[in-house]
């Protein structure tokens, strides 16, 4: 099994901001797939596929919590830190650049920091979706990810998640480094 770990934060008031798009993958994904959320046993909505091949989770702690929900999950469906692969933003990366890594530090990302943490590795997978819409003007980042994205920026936002959906489905079947190699940008 491999789950998918689209990192957000729950509520109306930041569906649309740049610190959700990992949550947007997961949706895209899921629609493709035709694959409904549920609520799960903890902080979290999961949907799986039915020959149990994939799993898509999304915490519902806040952002810089995901750790714990993470943490539930693994323990839910007895997964190794190498069966995780979390979907995350970064500031530091231009926008609609997707980087792939295998494992690594958190890169400032609290929420990866907490799930770093909380699973005691940071050997587990993790996809970035670059938000920076103008490198150098994404200071205090606390601030910028929580603002949504102009409405010049829309369209690549678009692309990104498309093509990060893609690099998900890629990865189930042809393995990490025939992604990496693909999809790094």
């Amino acid at each position: 099994m491999i789950a998918f770990i689209g990192l957000g934060n729950i509520g109306d008031s930041f569906a649309n901001t740049k610190h959700n798009a990992g949550f947007w993958v997961l949706d895209e994904f899921a629609n493709r797939n035709k694959m409904i959320f549920n609520p799960g046993k903890g902080d979290y909505v999961f949907s799986q596929t039915k020959q149990n091949q994939v799993l898509l989770v999304k915490p519902t702690t806040m952002m810089n919590n995901s750790g714990d929900a993470v943490k539930d999950v693994m323990f839910q469906w007895c997964l190794m830190p190498s069966e995780v692969v979390v979907v995350l933003d970064d500031v530091d990366l231009p926008l609609g650049v997707i980087r792939i890594r295998p494992k690594g530090g958190d890169g400032c990302h609290r929420g990866l920091g907490n799930i770093i943490y909380k699973m005691q590795t940071n050997q587990f997978v993790r996809i970035r979706l670059g938000i920076a819409e103008t490198l150098g003007q994404t200071r205090p980042s606390e601030k910028y990810v929580l603002k949504p994205f102009n409405k010049d920026s829309i369209e690549k936002v678009k692309i990104m998640v498309q093509q990060c959906a893609d690099a998900m489905q890629y990865l189930i079947i042809h393995g990490l480094d025939r992604t990496m190699n693909k999809f790094n940008s």
